[in-house]
């Protein structure tokens, strides 16, 4: 049967091969069980109910990932996305986290109705390369602040913003360790870094009286009905909403494409002409499971880049996704000890994943500043103006300007001047 569904021997794989890879990948991505209801608990969302949507929403999207691509690609709320729900939606532009689920669901039907008219490849192609590395690095630098002030490395200051925190204090001291421990161990290759990292430096919390023992291991899964469903549309359909769904729709669109065919290199799924290999199947499947996770309650799902470790050790299937997830269903019985780990444990794991977003900064041509200045704004931007959204307005903006200028107009996409003047009317509103 398995022969039959997933085509094994056609794909040079095997029964046990595939269960390893599915377990390897799980173990990679096993973070965002704790890392995304944390970010997502900071615009009033119930921790349990969004641990709850995490599980279930990546259980899907991996599930109609495996069985309709059959490709070994796990599937969860993307970091960034969940940043961009948080700290812009919520937090910077005071819309309700109800308000921010309409949005990714109406970002997610946009973006599923784009992948059945083909419209998502023509935006690609629209955007120039420069600045499509730039949303990457730039989420990078967002998601590593975050992750500092999240472990406590970094605090408040009234006369420099930001300042370095006191470096005696043992929460510190352990999150600094926790960036070392999960550092090395990603460059060592250990499989599950980042939970392992995560794990230890709880442990040593709950050692030296820093964080509470949770009071059980196991428990029934957690309800999803406080957040199941709960939008507000009345404020999501705003114009000052709609830059925002752009900039998800952004994310999402560029995020996936380089993820997908970075993933299908690695497996070896890619034709004699560089195109991935059942390309809309995996598309749509992408395309449905964005819409899924808004209404389960959690920021937009996405296929996890951390697959390429399953790959590696041989996942070739979608057999390998549905062991991913089988495994984020079983994970919802550990709730009282994944929502305990407090975030000196997590902030460590944010740091780390953003300096992995960094590998694009090494593709920009810095020796052309028409290129590399759009590139600087975007990434300072994001980082000082804690919008992901403004950042990329003024990157987008700033490339338009300086090319135009510079006697390099030609080389400016027409769709990028539409796309420019909807950021001008933005911030004139």
């Amino acid at each position: 049967m398995l022969e039959k569904i997933f085509h094994l021997s056609e794909n040079k794989t095997n029964v046990k091969t595939e269960l390893l890879a599915g377990f390897t990948t799980f173990m990679t991505m096993a973070y965002i069980l704790i890392v995304n209801p944390q970010i997502l608990h900071k615009t009033g969302m119930p921790m349990e109910a969004v641990f709850a949507a995490t599980a279930l929403a990546s259980f899907i999207g991996t599930i109609i990932m495996a069985f309709v691509a059959n490709y070994p690609f796990g599937m969860a709320p993307g970091m960034g996305l969940n940043a961009l729900f948080t700290y812009t939606i919520c937090i910077t532009m005071h819309f309700s986290w109800q308000t921010a689920l309409a949005a990714s669901l109406i970002e997610g039907i946009i973006f599923l109705l784009l992948n059945v008219f083909k419209v998502r490849q023509y935006i690609i192609d629209s955007v120039p390369q420069t600045l499509k590395y730039a949303i990457s690095i730039g989420i990078g630098f967002f998601i590593t602040f975050i992750g500092l002030q999240d472990a406590g490395i970094i605090v408040k200051s009234e006369g420099t913003l930001v300042t370095l925190a006191n470096m005696k204090s043992p929460t510190v001291l352990l999150a600094v360790l926790g960036v070392l421990l999960i550092a090395v161990l990603y460059n060592r290759g250990v499989k599950g870094s980042f939970i392992i990292g995560m794990i230890v430096i709880y442990v040593l919390g709950i050692i030296f009286g820093l964080s509470p023992a949770p009071s059980k291991a196991f428990s029934a899964p957690p309800s999803v009905a406080p957040v199941f469903l709960k939008f507000d549309f009345s404020h999501a359909m705003t114009f000052k909403i709609i830059p925002v769904i752009l900039a998800m729709l952004f994310v999402d669109i560029f995020d996936s494409i380089g993820t997908l065919i970075g993933l299908a290199s690695k497996a070896g799924y890619l034709d004699k002409d560089g195109n991935v290999k059942n390309a809309d199947k995996v598309l749509t499947a992408d395309a449905v499971g964005s819409t899924i996770g808004a209404c389960l309650g959690t920021s937009t799902p996405v296929a996890f880049v951390e697959s390429a470790s399953g790959i590696a050790e041989g996942g070739r299937t979608g057999l390998t996704g549905v062991v991913i997830a089988i495994l984020f269903l079983l994970a919802m019985f550990f709730s009282p000890i994944l929502t305990a780990i407090p975030s000196f444990a997590t902030g460590p794991v944010l740091i780390v994943l953003g300096a992995v977003m960094m590998e694009p900064i090494g593709k920009v041509n810095f020796s052309d500043f028409t290129e590399s200045f759009p590139v600087f704004i975007t990434l300072i931007l994001i980082l000082l103006t804690y919008s992901i959204t403004d950042g990329l307005a003024f990157g987008f903006l700033s490339y338009v300007v300086i090319k135009a200028f510079s006697g390099k107009a030609k080389e400016i996409p027409k769709a990028l001047y539409i796309i420019s003047i909807l950021f001008i009317v933005m911030f004139a509103i």
